[in-house]
């Protein structure tokens, strides 16, 4: 049975006055109806770009250079604008973690979520309009809450009242880009319980994008780590903070305090992300790492099965161990 979404080869790159940006550099991705995908990685490695690709909303002077982006067993890459409108809230919708700056400051909240829905379904503007309350209360939300406007929400309301409009067409699949950055810590558990339970109550595919482990650790099934464009390590959610493969990856979970277990200190990861238009020659992350050989100079490592469905891109497993 296909994938709800499958990603195959991906390349998405900006063309700068400074050179070619490869944000996207050959990503592959699954994902099924139901099932809740983290994107983890540093600022700048990747994830949102990755993101937009996928509702096709780069911008010049970026765009997809390669590969394919299955919806359902289409390849939507090659749909022109008119055939994307359709998709985008109808099939696929997305959460921007700020909710302040996605939803327009001049409107009320019935007003955007009915227009969002009257866009994309073919029902009546009564009907619109109690489908958009009915979306406020299953978001924690009053039906009241439709006369505001978005200044005279909290943060954590704003965020919810997008989630609504996110879900006003009943997509099967949401992404969700950094959704609880701006929010406090309280609310932030409050959301991300939230988007748990509407996966479940809709059957809904989600992908999250955080930089931020404890939050994916939390909502997701399966976990994906980006470096430098590039999917360096992909597995579930328990495999993954249990036996992390890549070094990119033990670094990240030892940069994050943990409840459990014994007290250690945090771990700090040296150095920055590379310039993705001046990317070192072998793996990209070997000026970084502890762990790094002598083929990571030279060599870019492939990203292989070291486990059942457990992926990683390190010249430490694999043939190129014994070089």
């Amino acid at each position: 049975m296909a994938k709800l979404l499958e990603v195959s080869n991906l390349k998405t790159y900006y063309f700068t006055e400074f050179g070619t940006i490869k944000a996207v550099d050959n990503v592959n991705l699954n994902l099924d109806k139901g099932q809740c995908l983290g994107i983890a990685g540093e600022s700048g490695c990747g994830k949102s770009t990755m993101a937009l690709s996928v509702l096709k909303l780069i911008k010049p002077p970026g765009r997809i250079v390669d590969g394919k982006i299955l919806l359902d067993g289409t390849d939507i890459v090659p749909l022109p604008p008119k055939e994307m409108r359709k998709i985008r809230w109808k099939r696929i919708a997305m959460v921007f973690q700020s909710a302040m700056a996605s939803l327009n400051p001049v409107y009320n909240i019935e007003k955007q979520i009915v227009e969002a829905i009257l866009t994309h379904c073919d029902i009546s503007k009564e009907q619109a309009r109690e489908k958009a309350a009915e979306l406020l209360e299953s978001v924690g939300l009053r039906r009241s809450n439709l006369r505001n406007y978005p200044h005279e929400l909290s943060g954590g309301m704003r965020q919810r009242a997008f989630i609504a409009m996110a879900l006003s067409c009943d997509p099967d699949l949401l992404i969700a880009d950094e959704p609880t950055t701006a929010l406090d810590v309280v609310t932030q558990a409050q959301i991300l319980m939230l988007l748990k339970d509407l996966q479940k109550a809709r059957n809904l595919a989600i992908m999250v994008i955080s930089h931020d482990l404890s939050i994916l650790a939390q909502i997701c099934d399966y976990l994906a780590v980006m470096y430098a464009g590039k999917i360096v390590e992909n597995a579930d959610i328990s495999t993954i903070f249990s036996e992390p493969a890549h070094p990119y990856t033990s670094a990240l979970i030892a940069a994050f305090p943990s409840l459990k277990g014994k007290k250690r200190p945090l771990s700090i990861l040296p150095g920055e992300p590379p310039n993705l238009a001046n990317l070192p020659k072998g793996c990209a992350f070997h000026p970084r790492c502890p762990k790094a050989l002598a083929i990571c100079q030279e060599v870019e490592p492939e990203i292989i099965e070291i486990s059942s469905g457990h992926y990683v891109a390190c010249h430490l497993y694999g043939e190129s161990k014994k070089r």
